[in-house]
């Protein structure tokens, strides 16, 4: 199966397990990070650009002050598929 095909609902409902805080809202894979900081807020965003770089596929997110809301969704299949699951993980690995 390509990264790029939509995963059913039970895959996404399973992948969640391992992935605390995440929720599905609106079709997209949605978590608000706080950080101590604008500069710990500016600091992981800064690291995720060049990992979803490297991935070909990129968060909607945005900033305000010491947090980041991001959105993940597969916009040329409009789902979420096991790209948005890895840079989820991602995420979360830089976050930590």
């Amino acid at each position: 199966m390509s990264p790029r095909t939509p995963l059913p609902p039970e895959a996404v409902q399973s992948a969640l397990k391992a992935l605390p805080g995440w929720r599905i809202e609106d079709g997209k894979l949605q978590k608000t990070f706080e950080f101590e900081d604008f500069v710990g807020a500016f600091g992981f965003m800064t690291k995720i650009a060049l990992a979803a770089e490297a991935m070909d596929h990129h968060p909607e997110w945005c900033n305000v002050y010491k947090t980041v809301t991001v959105k993940l969704v597969t916009h040329d299949v409009g789902a979420i598929t096991q790209l948005d699951i890895n840079l989820a993980h991602t995420m979360e690995r830089y976050a930590g």
